[in-house]
């Protein structure tokens, strides 16, 4: 089956035809590491980890690159105190980069504990200072650029004097965008109030800062997506992502950015996810109708009636589609737990499950399969694929209930899809394994411990431990060999 994306450039669903036969560059833009990543964020990154889960199934050889933005982001009015690096280290009494690993660390915990691969490349905008430098030179060699004030703009007017369209990607008109423009205090040493910030001068109060031919600064946060975007995926690359908010600016002048250094459109598809909101509401920390990701694991919060494993949190996110709006609710994060356990209990059967050699199939088992890839090749369509997924679950306890039959070799391949479609490209996980695992770490601690207090000779709490156990179901085995445990 040809595979669909719908490109926000066209604004349509086209076929995939990478620039390379079965390899795919693919560039996210990452978190900004001032604080901790938000649920947003994580549904944003969450989609684009079962977009890439699901090329690699496919067959696709993904080189996925996600930057960190740990650099700058300030606003273009050049306030300092706008920076929120230093607005987040005068807070926490931190220096950036205290903050930058702090937050890069939180964010990289949580990601793997809602299971998301890493990506193959993960650059940091600090360590790529140098190609930054270099683009903004080529930019004003080319004369899309000007340099006021030891700052370098990207000029927009003369971008779209010289033939090319600043706002083909968001489908904005380029006159209304000045006539709509207010001038801010500021922004005198700019030419037009839509130019950007390719470099910015570091006034005294400004920490980060780097030498550059025009003075100290620090770069402008467009510039260091098409810096390593282009240093790691070539000046054209297949696909770039983002959440819907980013299309505008950021990603529009990725577009001008690249098209004014390199004379091409730096990017063939553009795929962008939509918003989360919560109880019907937009999520906003001043309307107090905000959580964020581990308060959500925990439990910790006013809004949802008790904890919800991260594996619960995934399938409820992948039951909308990557470019729909999901709204969570406690009421919808219920739901998603039983479906899931549901789900679960099917896997159970169908590893369990054995039939006679010598029965037909009364599931049409290659029309489901080619349903389920149909919704994979239709532009990443998880809650499709999830549908049809339940097609095979009730089958699989219809079949447990004798009510339905299954060839021996249908009944393998079935195992086979289902263990690809669930675990794979989903990436859900087994929720009982995994607290089988950390019930043998947790034993193997108290082991642990009860071999220390025997050395020192606490016998006292050696047995209090034992016996503890013993009265939990879990017998103490001392031997030859070490400590084992048996579940009574």
């Amino acid at each position: 089956m040809e595979l669909k994306l719908y490109n926000s450039l066209s604004g349509e669903k086209e076929i995939f035809k990478p620039i390379h036969e079965k390899n795919v560059g693919m560039y996210v833009c990452g978190p900004t590491v001032y604080s901790n990543v938000h649920l947003g964020n994580v549904r944003t990154f969450m989609s684009f980890d079962f977009i890439y889960r699901t090329l690699v199934h496919l067959g696709y050889k993904v080189r996925y690159v996600r930057n960190i933005t740990d650099a700058g982001h300030l606003t273009d009015d050049g306030d300092v105190d706008n920076d929120r690096f230093v607005k987040q280290s005068r807070l926490e009494k931190l220096e950036p980069m205290e903050i930058v690993q702090k937050y890069t660390v939180d964010f990289h915990k949580v990601l793997d504990t809602f299971n998301l691969l890493p990506p193959t490349i993960e650059p940091t905008a600090t360590g790529h200072i140098l190609e930054q430098i270099e683009l903004t030179q080529k930019l004003l060699d080319k004369g899309f650029a000007y340099e006021s004030n030891g700052s370098v703009y990207f000029d927009v007017l003369e971008y779209n004097n010289k033939g090319l369209n600043y706002g083909e990607l968001s489908r904005r008109n380029i006159e209304e965008l000045f006539a709509n423009t207010r001038d801010l205090d500021g922004q005198n040493e700019k030419k037009n109030p839509q130019d950007f910030a390719l470099w910015k001068a570091a006034s005294p109060a400004h920490i980060m800062r780097w030498n550059s031919p025009w003075g100290e600064g620090f770069p402008g946060w467009h510039l260091e997506c098409t810096a390593m975007s282009t240093k790691y995926l070539g000046e054209k690359f297949d696909i770039h992502g983002g959440g819907m908010d980013l299309k505008f600016p950021h990603h529009e002048c990725e577009v001008a950015q690249g098209k004014a250094c390199n004379g091409t459109e730096p990017v063939n598809y553009w795929l962008h996810a939509n918003m989360l909101t919560m109880n019907g509401q937009r999520m906003s920390k001043s309307t107090g109708n905000y959580i964020l990701p581990m308060e959500l694991v925990s439990g910790n919060n006013d809004f949802f009636e008790k904890p919800f494993h991260p594996t619960i949190v995934r399938f409820n996110f992948l039951q909308a589609h990557y470019r729909s709006v999901l709204d969570i609710s406690n009421e919808a994060m219920v739901a998603s737990e039983k479906g899931f356990q549901r789900l679960m209990e099917a896997m159970k059967i169908l590893s369990q499950i054995s039939v006679p050699a010598d029965q037909d199939s009364s599931f049409n088992l290659n029309e489901w399969k080619e349903k389920c890839y149909a919704a994979l090749t239709d532009d990443f369509n998880s809650p499709i694929l999830i549908s049809h997924l339940f097609e095979a679950v009730n089958f699989i306890f219809k079949l447990k209930d004798g009510k339905e039959q299954i060839s021996t070799s249908d009944l393998e391949l079935l195992k086979s899809q289902m263990d690809s479609f669930v675990y794979e490209v989903l990436g859900l996980q087994n929720i009982e394994e995994n607290n089988n695992e950390k019930l043998d770490q947790t034993l193997q601690v108290l082991i642990e411990l009860r071999n220390q207090a025997r050395k020192s000779k606490n016998f006292e709490l050696s047995d209090q431990i034992r016996d503890r156990l013993l009265a939990e179901g879990i017998e103490l085995k001392d031997g030859r060999d070490g400590t084992t445990y048996s579940l009574n």
